[in-house]
């Protein structure tokens, strides 16, 4: 029986807009996943500190997934605790599926500064999505890796996209919309709850 292809979007998320879901989107239909888990961060080691905690960003990923029957929010990396490194959320996954890490062309570039970045390779195949100002190219010592074990880079066709989470939270801290940047009901959460406000 073949096995199931399931796509991980790791991240803060903080907040989920609708890039991360267009992208989920976009890998899904492209390298014919089975599911997409989105993966919350606990505490991200390349990152300063979080606008929001992890119980907010689980509760909008919960909100933002809702509508799509084949996404999935995993808190693997929340339960865990601590800094978040990738290599401690990849080596646990059973090994039943073919995984594969999303992500942008922006990480591609500082991939082989990742914990234990060869072990990771061990778990999944990477699918890189374009993003703006970033090659898609991989650096040297990632490219030469792949080819001594006869793997491959998976590209996602996706239209760059200038959200992001920081923009969010910017516009959020200075009173400004971010409908539209959001889904609805991450929108309804946000004000609810008051965050990233000054």
């Amino acid at each position: 029986m073949a096995k199931k292809r399931i796509g991980l979007l790791g991240g803060s998320f903080d907040p989920v807009h609708v890039a991360h879901l267009a992208l989920a989107q976009a890998a899904q239909q492209q390298l014919r996943l089975d599911e997409v888990q989105f993966i919350p961060a606990a505490q991200p080691w390349q990152k300063s500190q979080l606008g929001a905690n992890s119980t907010h960003r689980v509760a909008m990923l919960e909100l933002a997934t809702q509508p799509y029957p084949t996404f999935r929010v995993n808190t693997t990396e929340i339960q865990r605790g601590g800094p978040t490194y990738t290599y401690d959320t990849v080596a646990t996954l059973p090994a039943s599926a073919h995984y594969f890490w999303l992500l942008g062309a922006d990480q591609l570039q500082n991939f082989t500064s990742w914990h234990r970045w060869q072990d990771i390779l061990q778990h999944v195949d990477l699918a890189v999505a374009q993003r703006p100002g970033s090659a898609l190219t991989p650096p040297e010592q990632l490219s030469h890796y792949l080819t001594e074990h006869n793997k491959n880079i998976h590209y996602i066709d996706f239209k760059p996209s200038p959200i992001s989470a920081t923009l969010i939270r910017e516009r959020l801290h200075q009173d400004q919309s971010v409908a539209q940047l959001v889904p609805d009901s991450v929108l309804h959460y946000l004000t609810q709850h008051q965050l990233y406000q000054p």
